[in-house]
């Protein structure tokens, strides 16, 4: 166990995907659970191996499509909930909740081409719903201090601040009741 500590106070409902939007951009996006189709593989293989090296953190996403394979083994396992946004036939964005103890760490990733136009808020609303429909009780992330978007986008969704010892925050969010 952790020393990681979590609101008291059991978050809103999240919309459950599939679920779709118009983007700033005018873009139609939708947001889909991942259920193993090679098609959605090949897609986020493609979106990672175009993933600007500026925008990765804490190691990921890995570069390069050997790493990129393995890396993505792992988080799409049977364990992990995933949630991809779509825009037509492409990857605009990719969430995940990965077990860890007693909890399931956040990780969110919009390609490039499609940052700044809402579709993260969007993205991390599908991945706590469809968390939330499985049952899942406890979420954390962290995200590096100086990212004030990423930081603001958090809390507005109700993630709290749990640790800020460092030059990363680490915040947590309660899905569900542990006693429901």
């Amino acid at each position: 166990m952790t020393d990681r500590t979590y609101p008291d106070a059991v978050a809103d409902d999240f919309p459950t995907p599939p679920t779709s939007f118009t983007d700033r951009e005018e873009r139609t996006i939708e947001i889909r659970p991942y259920e193993g189709s090679d098609e959605g593989y090949e897609a986020l293989v493609q979106m990672y191996d175009t993933f600007d090296p500026a925008d990765r953190a804490q190691g990921i996403p890995p570069s390069g499509e050997p790493r990129i394979r393995e890396w993505l083994d792992a988080i799409l396992g049977s364990d992990c909930y995933n949630v991809i946004a779509w825009c037509d036939d492409e990857v605009a964005g990719h969430a995940t909740l990965v077990p860890d103890e007693d909890a399931y760490e956040l990780a969110i990733f919009v390609h490039q081409t499609y940052q700044r136009a809402g579709i993260g808020t969007h993205l991390i609303r599908g991945l706590l719903g469809h968390g939330q429909a499985a049952g899942v009780e406890k979420v954390w992330l962290t995200v590096e201090r100086w990212n004030r978007a990423a930081v603001s986008l958090y809390k507005k969704i109700g993630f709290e601040t749990s640790n800020a010892e460092s030059f990363e925050l680490e915040m947590g969010l309660r899905l569900t009741d542990d006693a429901g």
